[in-house]
């Protein structure tokens, strides 16, 4: 009964009758709690696109492929550009002084050395550097031979003439007459036209038949 109670019961009793109501809304529904999806729409449709960061796994997952690499050599790749000995010379042409350079260091080691097995690889290595230096000179010889047959050639079309071609015959011709003009003017003809008739001696000879087959 409300009048035995005392006053700060009623207090209390009106309190609570206050919190039941507010919590009500017209009709006698309580309010739903807002969910997610409200809570979104109420940001505004202008808001960003919200997402799930949880994705489902796939059953069978996604390799990236890895392309392989492939090893160039650009000595011999198109990518490289191409080929011109003549440019190759010109800018390698530092080289010839250091190799030049390097034989005479291999000469006086050689002169200093008494080791016999030291002696005999430092002249095998001074051997082969003389090698490559004559197939070097070679070379050059033959890329001077050709540019001088190209730069006749276009003379020759600029004044309205067939330019010629040698034929691989032809070009051995001239090699071989630039080789004995060489040797010439060396001394050493005499002494390379000797070796050749010694070589062509001992193949005619294994070309004759023997005794026993007589």
């Amino acid at each position: 009964d409300p009048s035995d109670m005392s006053f700060e019961e009623l207090l209390r009793v009106q309190s609570d009758a206050r919190t039941r109501v507010s919590k009500k809304v017209p009709g006698g529904k309580r309010t739903a709690k807002p969910t997610k999806a409200t809570l979104k729409q109420q940001q505004g449709k202008k808001g960003p696109l919200e997402m799930s960061a949880k994705r489902p796994v796939p059953f069978l997952r996604q390799v990236v492929p890895v392309r392989k690499k492939v090893q160039r050599d650009p000595r011999f790749d198109d990518l490289s550009g191409e080929y011109r000995p003549e440019i190759f010379m010109k800018t390698y042409s530092f080289l010839d002084s250091i190799k030049k350079q390097e034989k005479e260091m291999v000469q006086k080691q050689l002169k200093k050395c008494r080791n016999t097995e030291q002696k005999e690889k430092l002249q095998q290595l001074l051997n082969r550097m003389r090698q490559q230096e004559q197939a070097q000179k070679k070379q050059q010889k033959l890329r001077e031979r050709e540019l001088s047959l190209k730069r006749q050639q276009r003379e020759l079309a600029k004044q309205g003439k067939k330019p010629f071609f040698l034929k691989k015959s032809e070009k051995k011709k001239l090699e071989l007459a630039e080789k004995y003009a060489e040797l010439k003017r060396s001394g050493k003809l005499e002494s390379f036209l000797n070796k050749k008739r010694k070589r062509n001696a001992m193949k005619d000879k294994r070309h004759l038949p023997s005794q026993k087959n007589l």
